[in-house]
């Protein structure tokens, strides 16, 4: 089952509202889009918003593991994105389960 891809323009507004005040989180940021701006989609976009609703220092923690998604934030399709975010470049040792 196929999940709409993130279009363009939503893409660019996605973007702007990822921007950080945290160098930290920028990079970390910029390099999800540079890996996976291409085949976004709808609820991954979705999903990134919520984090972006997060305090600097909030989503900083979840980033670098300290922390892990609770309450509202506790949902399969933000976990996915914050792998997505916390793996930027290669695969870590998971071999499949």
């Amino acid at each position: 089952m196929e999940e709409p891809l993130l279009d363009e323009r939503s893409l660019s507004k996605l973007r702007w509202r990822c921007r950080r005040g945290l160098l930290e989180n920028d990079l970390l940021i910029e390099r999800f889009f540079e890996k996976h701006a291409s085949s976004l989609t709808v609820k991954q976009a979705e999903a990134m918003g919520a984090l972006m609703d997060l305090a600097d220092n909030d989503l900083l923690d979840l980033l670098l593991r300290r922390k892990e998604p609770a309450g509202d934030l506790d949902q399969v399709e933000v976990r996915k994105v914050l792998e997505m975010l916390r793996v930027p470049q290669a695969a870590s040792n998971q071999s499949g389960h």
